[in-house]
């Protein structure tokens, strides 16, 4: 009885030792499939796929042959290129509603003082003319350095008293102007657009007219250039600045118009037209090429001879933020 006994425990003890292997095979499975199936640690080396979907905003005028506005053109009648590349455009708005940000930057330095009474009553009618509820307007002047008179507002009478108050200066921070104010309206929404009323001329030497471009191009800042020259066939006129602002303004997407004598009246009235008149055109971009960060946008009427409109735009934008060693001075 005693040998039964002691042959059963042995037999049960061997089933049991047989056993042990398929258990332990059995767990390493289990933990196989649980360690599959568990999520991957958040710090996992995994490639992250960047998009780039900042709404690329574009501002146009177009004119024909003759100098006239063409108005009642539709999405359809537009194409943009990017870099060369075909883009789809997703916004397109006739641009009268959109609100508008404007800095006016009057030139008080002592080579246009004498007219300073003529442009003070001008760009105090065209204020009045043109700002509506939703738009806002500051007020600059520059000549050795520049100051803000009036910051934004939509009450003209803010603006006619700034006007009132401006005061003359020696030199001409013109450069200092266009950054400063294309600094200022980074920030806004909707149009942005900056008014010049100078002869050209840049004393100060402290902005670059390079700076100023690139900060008016960061900004999307539309330069608008009246240049008041003293007399068409004076020797003291200052081409290179004429032209300077001439590019700005091409470049930027704006326009520039001389002010001979009595014509600053035309030539902010010309302004306000130019403002009312523009359509909207935005895209994401598409296919941009890696490393770049200019990007050039060409936008045209393709039904139409290349001659037939005069087609204004910003020529491009910047992706990147400037380096951090790049200074204004």
């Amino acid at each position: 009885m005693i040998r039964r006994t002691c042959l059963a425990i042995l037999t049960i003890c061997a089933g049991l030792l047989a056993a042990l292997p398929l258990a332990a095979q059995s767990a390493d499975s289990a933990a196989a499939v649980q360690t599959a199936s568990a999520p991957l640690p958040a710090d996992a080396d995994t490639p992250t796929l960047k998009v780039n979907v900042k709404l690329v905003n574009v501002f146009t005028n177009v004119t024909d042959a003759t100098g006239a506005v063409v108005s009642g053109l539709t999405k359809e009648d537009f194409a943009v290129m990017e870099d060369g590349k075909q883009q789809r455009i997703s916004v397109f708005e006739r641009q009268s509603a959109v609100p508008l940000s404007l800095g006016l930057a009057i030139d008080t330095s002592g080579s246009v003082h004498k007219d300073l009474p003529l442009e003070q009553d001008a760009a105090r009618k065209f204020v009045h003319a043109l700002i509506r509820s939703q738009d806002q307007i500051s007020l600059l002047e520059f000549s050795t350095d520049v100051r803000q008179v009036v910051g934004f507002t939509n009450q003209p009478s803010r603006i006619d008293r700034g006007l009132a108050s401006l005061r003359g200066g020696q030199a001409t921070a013109m450069y200092d102007a266009i950054y400063l104010a294309s600094d200022s309206l980074a920030t806004k929404q909707g149009r942005k657009v900056i008014v010049l009323v100078t002869d050209g001329g840049d004393t100060a030497n402290t902005v670059t007219y390079t700076q100023a471009l690139e900060q008016a191009l960061r900004g999307e800042v539309m330069v608008y250039s009246i240049i008041d020259v003293p007399i068409e066939a004076s020797a003291g006129r200052d081409l290179g600045g004429e032209h300077a602002l001439i590019t700005l303004a091409e470049q930027t997407g704006g326009k520039y118009f001389y002010a001979t004598a009595g014509g600053l009246d035309k030539a902010f009235a010309q302004v306000s037209e130019d403002l009312r008149t523009q359509y909207l055109i935005g895209y994401y971009p598409a296919k941009q090429l890696p490393g770049e960060n200019f990007h050039r946008i060409r936008v045209t009427i393709p039904r139409a001879a290349s001659d037939n409109f005069d087609i204004r735009y910003r020529t491009g934008y910047y992706s990147e933020p400037p380096s951090s060693n790049r200074s204004r001075d």
